[in-house]
Parts: structure tokens; sequence; C-alpha cells
């Protein structure tokens, strides 16, 4: 029970640590592609689609209310809901889940 260890224990030593930070590195790969990649995807594709919105557009919220796009500024929208023009409600941009053009149908 040494203190100091021979050369063939070293290298045992060595290569076990190796194969710990190869491990960690394929894991954080792993990490990356399946969950970080689709989640930043998901990410620019809603951003463009409410760049893409505009004045007359429906729009599901994420409640799943359906409603027109009355009047849009940097970070709100005013969406008109039901028949009734009456129903008027300003919201954040980030409440929108879906956008569907009129000339669509």
């Amino acid at each position: 029970m040494g203190i100091l260890l021979s050369a063939d224990e070293a290298v045992a030593v060595g290569g076990l640590g190796t194969s710990y930070i190869i491990m960690l590195i394929v894991m954080v790969v792993f990490m990356y592609f399946i969950i970080i990649r689709p989640q930043k995807k998901e990410q620019k594709k809603t951003a463009a689609m409410l760049a893409d919105m505009s004045v007359g557009d429906v729009v599901m919220t994420t409640s799943g209310f359906y409603g027109i796009v009355i009047d849009i500024t940097d970070d709100t929208i005013i969406v008109e809901f039901g028949s009734n023009k009456n129903c008027r409600i300003p919201m954040q941009k980030t409440a929108i889940a879906r956008v569907e053009k009129p000339d669509a149908e």
C-alpha cells in the first residue's frame, strides 16, 4: 500500500479518466441534438410566424380562442373575437399559437 503508483497502475487510472471524458463529451453532444437543437428550431419558426403576421389574419391564442388581428404594435396586438365587433382584446404577441392567412382558404 504505497503512496506512489507503479507505472502500470498509473496508465490504468489515466485510461479510466480519458474514457470518462469521452463519455461526457458524447452525452453533451447527444443532449444538444436531442433537446437543444429542436427547441431552437421551434423558436425560430415561432418568431418567423409572429414576424409575418399582419392585420386581417386569423389567429389562435394559446388558450384556444380564434380571432382576427385588428392592430399590431411592437409586442402587443389587438384581436377581435367572435361576431361581436365590440369584443376587442389587446394581448402579447407571445400569446399567439397559430396564424392562418385569409388567402389560404
